[in-house]
């Protein structure tokens, strides 16, 4: 999702590496579930979200567009989003405590927040939301330690592919005067990305680079 920010007013002023220390620690969120309600359509999945969502779960991408999530369209194109719902808008995957059900595999923005991610010149660094967590005594953490991702560099090398890969189709969309391309273009990056199951026994980013790599083809898209 692309949006305009000014850093100064949002952060802290610095941008963090994965080994780097940031003040991000909210002691397991004791007490607060503040972050996983009214956040609307914000919280858009990936495709590593999605698989990680459905094996964890046991349930099939299609269930979980039916029950938990929904469809949005960002940026031109359609992508599933957690789906908030009742009193207070409530992520559907909190439990009547509060606590999240799905916390071991949450999606990739439940797991980095309150960080964020600035992209530029092909890649990304985070940065640290100070007004978006009601936690205000966080303790200081390495970021990749924060996230709690395995192979945590592969982890953000293919955050970053996506993302721009993303940005051409968005790009394609933009220049597609009739609409058609874009449907098709949506329909493609549903069941191809989200809903055609991946290898569990694979390696997923392997997987995965090989679906971008032909949906390019597709779309003629370059890819240096």
């Amino acid at each position: 999702m692309e949006r305009q920010i000014d850093l100064n007013e949002i952060s802290d002023g610095r941008l963090y590496g994965l080994s780097d220390m940031v003040r991000a620690d909210c002691g397991g969120c004791a007490g607060c579930s503040a972050c996983c309600s009214g956040m609307g359509r914000s919280v858009v999945l990936d495709p590593l979200d999605m698989h990680r969502l459905a094996e964890g779960t046991g349930v099939g991408a299609e269930t979980l567009l039916t029950e938990n999530l929904e469809l949005n369209v960002v940026d031109g194109i359609v992508l599933p989003n957690l789906k908030m719902t009742g009193v207070g808008e409530r992520c559907t995957f909190l439990d009547q405590n509060g606590r999240c059900t799905v916390h071991s595999f949450r999606p990739g923005i439940c797991r980095i927040f309150p960080l964020g991610r600035l992209y530029e010149n092909g890649s990304f660094q985070y940065f640290l939301q100070v007004r978006e967590c009601r936690k205000t005594n966080r303790a200081k953490i390495r970021v990749k330690k924060w996230i709690d991702m395995p192979e945590a560099e592969k982890y953000d090398a293919y955050i970053s592919r996506w993302h721009y890969f993303l940005k051409e189709l968005s790009r394609i969309v933009r220049e597609d005067t009739e609409g058609i391309l874009s449907r098709n273009l949506s329909m493609y990056v549903l069941k191809e990305f989200y809903l055609t199951p991946y290898d569990r026994n694979g390696d997923f980013y392997a997987q995965i680079e090989k679906r971008i790599g032909k949906a390019e083809a597709v779309f003629g898209i370059s890819h240096s």
